[in-house]
């Protein structure tokens, strides 16, 4: 990235002071977690089912079991830690620049770095309850169970995850609407904008728009300023000039 873009940026910060950061899969990539679309993400690599159909609500009714063990190996990272994006962001947050994290991520690596005002679209991995008396349980009950986790009362345990079919938490949208609108800049990073309603969020926010991503989004038109490079890379060397 060019040492104007990364100056243009922190000017953009420097000034902002409702700024909003919209993320997806692609934060997380710096923290050793693949994203979904990517040429070597899951959504190519082998499977007996495609994984949009095992992360569907259908499949998890039904093939309890089998969506259980592609959850536990493919979707759970405990041992993932914040990279340089994360900790930007949340360092943004304590100086009042940086006033909502919306993320379609479910890893959680916001809130570990320091993020307050996290608003997941797509639910967490450290959240999981009964679907029968609603006990609650963390991600480590589910990944150290033997095949399909059950709650003490027999009933069974599902993750607090948005799945295909499903749809998003209300409060969270309610949540993420107002703060785009709120917001004085709008930073979009790590995500192809492909997932929908989610993607619908941003599609009419006429603010000062900056956009971090590698691949190509359907908004890079409307850009002030677009960088393509590793998003932790980006914040790295913007917030040595913060």
């Amino acid at each position: 990235m060019s040492a104007e873009k990364t100056e243009a940026l922190a000017r953009l910060l420097h000034a902002s002071h409702r700024a909003v950061f919209f993320g997806g899969a692609g934060v997380s990539t710096e923290s050793g977690i693949p994203d979904f679309r990517s040429v070597d993400g899951l959504y190519n690599q082998e499977w007996r089912y495609p994984p949009e159909t095992i992360l569907s609500h259908t499949f998890f009714q039904n093939h309890t079991e089998e969506f259980y063990r592609f959850y536990k190996k493919k979707m759970l990272f405990p041992l993932a830690q914040p990279n340089a994006a994360h900790l930007a962001l949340a360092e943004l947050e304590k100086k009042g620049i940086l006033s909502a994290v919306i993320t379609q991520n479910i890893d959680g690596l916001h809130q570990k770095a320091g993020s307050r005002h996290v608003i997941e679209l797509h639910g967490t991995v450290h959240q999981n309850f009964c679907q029968r008396c609603g006990k609650l349980y963390k991600m480590e009950d589910v990944l150290h169970s033997e095949g399909v986790p059950r709650c003490d009362c027999g009933g069974l345990i599902k993750p607090a995850v948005v799945l295909y079919e499903e749809s998003l938490p209300y409060d969270a949208i309610e949540d993420a609407v107002s703060s785009i609108e709120e917001s004085d800049l709008l930073i979009i990073g790590g995500t192809s904008l492909s997932v929908y309603p989610a993607a619908s969020f941003v599609q009419h926010y006429r603010g000062t728009l900056v956009i971090i991503n590698r691949s190509p989004t359907s908004l890079d038109k409307q850009a002030d300023l677009l960088i393509d490079r590793p998003i932790g890379e980006t914040f790295k060397e913007v917030m040595k000039l913060m």
